[in-house]
Formats: structure tokens, sequence, C-alpha cells
């Protein structure tokens, strides 16, 4: 009876072990990535062995109409946010399958917070939070579209339900993934954010890679600690693990060899969008031509890497995201744009493969193919730097019309103050109209993306509203501020096509009518005439046409109409009294 009753504990245990092991872990050749709804039954059992210690959180509703999971993990089974901050704990957020076709991270996460409870190893001093799958619409999705990809068998669609790669909505949060991740990122306001991805590319030994904020774009204070202490920390790691990194490879010619440039992620990405919140931000790339095991693995260790010099530094970065507070409350100049400085280049060891040409069986013609049998091991030129190309003074307040819903939507989701207009009122202003801009060809995700603006800034009195809002640029979200709202920033607002209404006239003439009104303004206007004669003088094309001419007159007279291409926000820049709610 005793043998039988030990026994029947013995295969009750053993049970018990394997429901906690990851389909990723339970398939024989470790090449197979977790199904959505394996995903979250594998952490809805979890959590039920561990119900102190970790829970489950759903945000909004993605486009394919389920919710995004949070799995939350604390040490002292505190899961309210702001008692979080109270106690000085760090927060580390980390994304997993914003492209489910990279889907390392989903099961490297699994088999992550499983040892950390298992083994209770959870840091003191960190919360751990991970998003279990971000795009739920591709990863439903499923199939073998990533054509390049070693591995697994199948896997989730890049695209989500909308059609969107969710990793270049971020800024103008077209689906509802990016709003729900919105909610997460700014509930929780993490200190490090990290993103799990798979590269592709040239091909070399190294099974991962890594992105990190571009220093030159970073927040000076942050950018000291992650260049000089936390990134080599996790290159060391990694090394030691016996998974050696090297910067993200974007080449800058054909192969590695020539060099490779430092990515910049703006805006529009989760690290460019994280990082305008102040927030350190890593993104992992591990190698599509490498085995999924390895890849798995090579993301478990990162993460696990990142967990130990959280727990170690907890109080250093807490220390520096509230500097970084204080200082960007502070700021006076914000850039906007950037471009590599190639003056100022520096080198790396990177080990590769020979890269080499030979004759394509399908074309006939030279193909580019790279020799594993041929590793190399040399310093090549690495682009980690980069200029300011575009700059702005901030404004002391911005002064938005309640007509443009989205924004304020946004920048309530986001946490920005801001403050209401009890009354009708004419401010005096400068106002920004637009002179020029270049519209893409072709949409990209979803926009015809502006590039190129010219602005003829006015000092103006204008009318708003009562309920119109009002912010003030002394916040720790300013950059996420200036960003947006300054047209040319190359992630702004205006670029992603938010207020292409006013760049459209409303009113316009007949010309019959307006001959004879045209003719009593240039009669009892000199300077108008002098104008209109000198630009017929300039302009040949203009002089022989009589309805250009009439359209001159009029775009030069009190008619025309005074919103056209005014970009409708307003920059307040000396101090007003204004009466607020």
């Amino acid at each position: 009876m005793k043998k039988i009753l030990f026994a029947s504990i013995i295969s009750l245990a053993f049970l018990q072990a394997k429901a906690q092991l990851t389909p990723f872990e339970l398939s024989k050749d470790k090449n197979y990535t977790a199904t959505y709804n394996e995903i979250i039954t594998y952490y809805q059992e979890l959590g039920k062995h561990y119900p102190q210690q970790m829970k489950l959180f759903n945000y909004g509703t993605t486009d394919v109409g389920k919710p995004l999971t949070l799995v939350v993990l604390s040490r002292d089974k505190v899961f309210d946010p702001s008692l979080i901050k109270k106690e000085n704990k760090r927060i580390l957020l980390i994304n997993n399958g914003i492209h489910p076709g990279e889907p390392e991270g989903i099961d490297a996460s699994m088999m992550l917070t499983r040892d950390l409870l298992k083994k209770n190893a959870l840091p003191k001093n960190v919360v751990l939070c991970f998003i279990a799958v971000y795009n739920i619409d591709g990863c439903l999705n499923r199939g073998l579209s990533r054509i390049n990809q070693n591995g697994p068998r199948a896997y989730g669609f890049r695209g989500n339900y909308r059609n969107l790669d969710l990793n270049r909505d971020f800024i103008k949060a077209d689906s509802r993934n990016a709003l729900a991740f919105e909610k997460i990122l700014n509930t929780w306001n993490p200190e490090i954010f990290l993103d799990n991805h798979t590269s592709d590319g040239a091909d070399y030994q190294y099974v991962m890679t890594l992105i990190e904020t571009q220093k030159d774009k970073q927040n000076p204070i942050l950018a000291n600690y992650t260049s000089k202490t936390l990134s080599p920390y996790m290159y060391a790691y990694m090394k030691k693990s016996g998974y050696e990194m090297t910067p993200y490879v974007e080449s800058e010619e054909t192969s590695p060899d020539s060099g490779i440039v430092s990515f910049l992620e703006t805006p529009r990405f989760a690290t460019g969008y994280t990082s305008q919140h102040n927030i350190i931000s890593y993104i992992t790339e591990t190698h599509m031509l490498k085995p999924f095991d390895k890849r798995v693995y090579a993301t478990y260790d990162f993460m696990q890497g990142m967990i130990d010099i959280n727990e170690r530094d907890a109080v250093l970065i807490g220390e520096l995201k509230h500097k970084a507070d204080e200082q960007v409350e502070q700021q006076k100049t914000f850039a906007l744009n950037w471009d590599v400085d190639k003056d100022h280049v520096d080198t790396l060891t990177f080990k590769g493969f020979t890269a080499g040409h030979k004759t394509s069986e399908v074309s006939g013609l030279p193909r580019l193919y790279y020799d594993r049998d041929k590793p190399y091991t040399k310093t090549i030129k690495y682009y980690d730097n980069y200029k300011v190309t575009e700059s702005v003074e901030k404004p002391l307040a911005y002064v938005i019309p309640q007509a443009w819903g989205k924004i304020i939507e946004l920048f309530k989701l986001n946490n920005v103050k801001m403050h209401r207009l009890e009354h009708d009122t004419s401010l005096d202003l400068q106002m920004y109209y637009i002179g020029d801009y270049k519209t893409a060809q072709r949409p990209y995700e979803g926009h015809y993306l502006h590039s190129d603006v010219k602005l003829n800034p006015v000092d103006t009195k204008v009318k708003f509203y009562a309920g119109d809002y009002v912010v003030y640029t002394n916040q720790s979200l300013n950059r996420y501020i200036v960003e947006t709202l300054e047209p040319l920033g190359v992630d702004s607002f205006f670029a992603w096509n938010f207020f292409d209404s006013v760049l459209g006239e409303k009113e316009y003439f007949s010309d019959y009518v307006f001959e004879d009104v045209a003719a009593e303004l240039l009669k009892n206007d000199p300077e108008l005439r002098k104008k209109l004669d000198k630009e017929k003088a300039d302009n040949p094309k203009l002089a022989k046409s009589a309805s250009a001419q009439l359209n001159f007159v009029y775009r030069n007279s009190p008619y025309f109409e005074k919103t056209y291409l005014r970009y409708p926000v307003g920059r307040i820049l000396t101090e007003t009294k204004l009466d607020l709610k």
C-alpha cells in the first residue's frame, strides 16, 4: 500500500513538473514556438501554482478583439504600480512578439518566469513585467511567411489584423494594440524597457545582436550610464554565457566588412517612443539563420542578465531616472531629427563570414553569399555617432484646439499634464504657416508621410475657445510633447498626417465677380499694385494669365482665408495670464 502511495506521489510530482514545461521544451527538436492559446493557458496555469508572486493583468482590446496580457512577477507580492514606486523599487518591462515571426522572446519569457518562481529567485528590488505576446493578431495568423528564417516550424505573421507593422505604430497609435501598450507603459512607468526581436540581413558568427537607444539621441544622463556601465555589463555577461553579442548589423554597404551603422530608432519604433519617456531601452535581435533553440536560450540569458544588473543598480537607476526627468523639465532646446556623423567613426572587433559572389542558379547572374567555412575576426568601422539636423527652442506652452481629439486622447494616455481655457480667449502667440513640404508617393503603414517641411512662423493674435487645451513645457514628458507637436519632427503628428485638413483651401472666388472687387482693391492699395507688378515682372507665366493674377490679388487680400496652411497648434512664447480650469 505504501509503495503504491509513494509511486502515486512520484507520478503526481512528475506530471506537475511536466505541466510546467513550455511547449518549446516539450517539443523533441526544440524547433517549436507556442501558439497564442498555449501561451495564455501556460501563464494561467503557472499563476495557479504561484498566486502570491505572479498576477496576470489584461489591458484594452487589440485589433483582433483580445486583450493584451501583462504578466507581473513581484517578490514582495506588491502589484500596485504607485506603491512599487513608493517602495523605491524598479520596474523592468519586457515586450514579446511584436513581430510574431520573431518569437524567441515569447518562449524564453515563459521559461524564465517559471524558473524565477520555481527557484524562488525573483529580484528583491525589481518588479518584472512581461507582455506575453503583443501582436496577438499576427500570432493567430500562423504559417510560414518568414521564408529566410531557420525555424521554428511554424510562426505568426508580421502584420496585425489591420496589416500594420506594430513596430512602426507607436507614435501614431493607429492600432488598438498600441493604445493598450501605451496604457501599460504609462500605468507601470518602467525605468528600463526591452523589446525582443529576430534580425535578418547579413550572415555572421553571432547568435544575438543588440540595439540600444542611440547615445546621441538619448538623454545624456542616461546615455552616460548605458554606454559606460549597463551595455558593457551586458556584452560581458552574454560573452560569459556563451552567446557573445555585437551591435545590430546594419551594413554601410553590401556586407558588414565595410562597417556597420548604429540603428536610429525614431519614435515610430517601440524604443524610440519609450526613450521619449526617459526610459532606458534595448532591443535584442537574434540572428535568423541560427537554430531556433540557440536563439531562445540566448534571449533567456539576456533577460536574466538584464534582471541581474537592474537588481544590482536598482537605487542608481532610480536616481538617474529622477535626474533625467528633472533635466528634461528644464531643457530648452530639443532635437527633432538626426543623421549619421560620418566624420566621427569608431571601430569594433567583428566576427563574420567571408562574403563572395557566385553564379545564381535562378538568374545566371552573380549573387551574394557568405562562406561559413571562412570565418574571420577583424576590426571594422562602426558609425555610432549622430548629429542633430533639426532642433527647436521650446515655447512656454502649446495651445491645442479641442477639435484635434486624437492628439488630446494620446496626450491623456501618456499622462501629459494639460489645462483647459475657462473662457473664449484671444491670445498673442506664434503660429506656424506651412511654407512647403514633400509627401511620399506611396502609403507607409497607412499614411502618406510628410517630410522636408518648411515653416513660416508668424506672431499674431488668434482666438481660442473655452475648453481648448494648454500644455506647459515644464514636464518630464517634454520630449514627447515637443517631438510630436513640432512639425519638423521626423515622427511628428504633422509628419503622420494628423493635421492634413489644414492643407486644403475651403473658400474660392468666381472670376467674373471678383474682377471688379480686385480692381477696386488695386486702386485703393498702391502697395498691393506694386506687389502685383513686381510679381508679373519676375514671373512671365503670371503676366500672361488673367486668372493667375486674380488669384494673386485674392491671396494677398483681406478676403483670403487666414487658416489656410496655418498649423493649428499655437506657441506661447512669453508669460501670459490665462484663466484655466
